[in-house]
């Protein structure tokens, strides 16, 4: 009688054991490998992320208060003892159409790096240009510079008629309502904006 009810209460309690036993060895148990990868690679590009930047990169940056233009650009070889060596030669006007302009060049192995030295140069060649309330000048102007030679007249309500770098110097001048004619036959635009230059330093009020 005893036997038969510890066999009964044995086969009752065993069912409880094992799903006590099976609880057990799933807490117990480790996770998947491919869970515990994707948490740790989770954890790290997290960590590893770097924050957004609080600015805006290059397009903050403040513009330069004057215009430029690129009137030439030339390569030029020298000759040294290994062969010859080869650099660029940039013309550069800059203003700021408000009066102010320069004319500046530049030399080296690579355009822009050429381009920055000529705008350099350009600045320290600032000129103040007298101008009329019609953004024209006061009288008729001429001036040569080594072979060019260049003329400047009043021309009121006709805008700006130049060619060549007598208009780039005159437009960033802000000069407008003008007749300008270059007299020589030289075609060197250096010689034609520097003898442009030349002229708006005889300007008098």
């Amino acid at each position: 009688m005893n036997d038969d009810i510890s066999t009964q209460t044995l086969i009752e309690t065993a069912p409880s054991a094992m799903l006590q036993a099976a609880a057990t060895a799933a807490a117990v148990a480790p996770a998947p490998k491919g869970a515990s990868a994707d948490s740790g690679r989770r954890e790290r590009s997290s960590r590893g992320r770097r924050p957004p930047r609080r600015g805006g990169g290059r397009d903050d940056r403040t513009r330069s208060e004057y215009d430029q233009k690129t009137l030439d650009v030339r390569r030029v070889a020298r000759v040294i003892a290994g062969g010859r060596r080869f650099n660029f030669s940039v013309l550069v006007v800059i203003g700021n159409r408000k009066g102010s302009v320069g004319v500046g060049t530049g030399k080296a192995a690579d355009t822009s790096a050429a381009v920055d030295k000529a705008t350099k140069n350009a600045k320290k060649e600032l000129i103040r240009v007298a101008r009329t309330e019609t953004q024209s000048i006061p009288h008729q102007i001429e001036a040569k510079y080594s072979s060019a030679i260049v003329v400047i007249r009043p021309s009121p309500n006709k805008g700006l008629i130049a060619g060549s770098a007598v208009r780039a110097v005159l437009e960033l001048a802000g000069i407008t309502n003008v007749n300008a004619k270059i007299l020589s036959g030289s075609k060197n635009k250096l010689n034609i904006a520097r003898a442009t230059i030349q002229a708006l330093l005889s300007l008098t009020a």
